[in-house]
């Protein structure tokens, strides 16, 4: 409960309490929604915006803030305890190019409109592994379909997941959805690596590989 209180008045977590309504709570109670307006009246820039989606402790959204200071970060998670280490990172670190958002990713396209988004990251999602559960995978083809209703043209997602059976689903999704699978990889840390940024480990990425699990990567343009 602790964690849960304290992101309430955090300044860089936006809240949507109610799943089902279409707002957010700021950290002084004020209901708002920044749909089309993330750069103008969050960010107050117009750098690229990027989303890490089920983003957990916020590992990656950090660690790609650090790197890229002229691109805004958002990580995206429903669990409001799971926030509160990226967002207190964030601001011991004064990270004001990274926030964080508290929604069902069902509800995205309600928070973010056509175009506004240049990038997404998926690192480490629930795999859902049965199979009558697969349309709730966030590589499903109705999550695409929402992440490119809120992406520019060209936008890259990038996908990363301990879970093979997962990364296949996944490809298979790619090559059904998307124009170009730009780079695809089993057991990624098996060569050398091909993009930098793959050597961001999530905590639960951490835990896989300290049992012995595999990392699998792709990317590819919505």
């Amino acid at each position: 409960m602790f964690k849960i209180r304290s992101i309430d008045t955090f300044p860089n977590v936006f809240q949507n309490p109610h799943f089902t309504k279409q707002f957010l709570v700021n950290s002084e109670g004020e209901e708002l929604n920044p749909k089309g307006k993330w750069r103008s009246d969050i960010f107050k820039n117009d750098n690229p915006v990027v989303l890490e989606l089920a983003c957990g402790k916020g590992d990656y959204a950090i660690a790609l803030a650090k790197k890229y200071p002229n691109k805004n970060f958002i990580g995206v998670d429903s669990k409001g305890a799971r926030l509160f280490t990226g967002a207190k990172t964030a601001i011991d670190e004064k990270l004001n190019n990274v926030v964080f958002l508290r929604l069902k990713i069902e509800n995205i396209t309600n928070f973010f409109a056509e175009n506004e988004v240049d990038e997404v990251w998926i690192t480490f999602p629930d795999p859902f592994p049965k199979l009558r559960d697969a349309k709730r995978r966030l590589s499903a083809k109705s999550f695409l379909e929402r992440y490119k209703s809120i992406s520019k043209p060209e936008a890259i997602l990038h996908f990363k997941t301990d879970d093979l059976p997962l990364h296949l689903f996944t490809k298979e999704m790619a090559e059904e959805f998307s124009p170009e699978i730009i780079y695809c990889r089993e057991d990624i840390y098996s060569a050398p690596l091909v993009y930098e940024e793959l050597n961001i480990q999530t905590y639960y990425e951490k835990k896989h590989l300290a049992i012995g699990r595999t990392i699998n990567y792709i990317r590819f343009r919505l």
